[in-house]
């Protein structure tokens, strides 16, 4: 008799992977075809451009929707962000409102004999 617990399982490798149609992921596929009619329609039958010219437009097209929405887009994109440069200052703090018992102090007053350039 065959321990339960030394049976091995058959697991299904495709749950949690993306569906493609090929090489390609099908979440394109409806944006790619767009892309496609409006290179289409728009290069082929409103400008009059010829087909190899209407195919290299919807190819570029399709390009850079599959650069800016792919799954690895942000490792292409996050080149493009700036990063913050940080810099630590001391300042002296000047309160903008006297309490009532500095009222009765001097206060620093800044000479009046500066020149300004324009």
């Amino acid at each position: 008799m065959v321990d339960s617990k030394s049976k091995t399982r058959t697991v299904n490798t495709t749950i949690g992977k993306q569906p493609n149609i090929g090489p390609f992921p099908s979440d394109q596929l409806i944006p790619w075809v767009v892309i496609s009619g409006v290179s289409y329609y728009l290069f082929h039958g409103f400008l009059r451009l010829n087909w190899i010219w209407t195919l290299t437009l919807a190819t570029w097209g399709i390009s850079t929707w599959w650069v800016l929405t792919a799954n690895g887009a942000w490792r292409i994109l996050s080149k493009f962000l700036a990063i913050p440069n940080w810099t630590r200052v001391r300042v002296l703090y000047q309160p903008i409102l006297q309490s009532n018992a500095k009222k009765g102090q001097k206060t620093e007053k800044l000479p009046t004999n500066l020149k300004f350039r324009k």
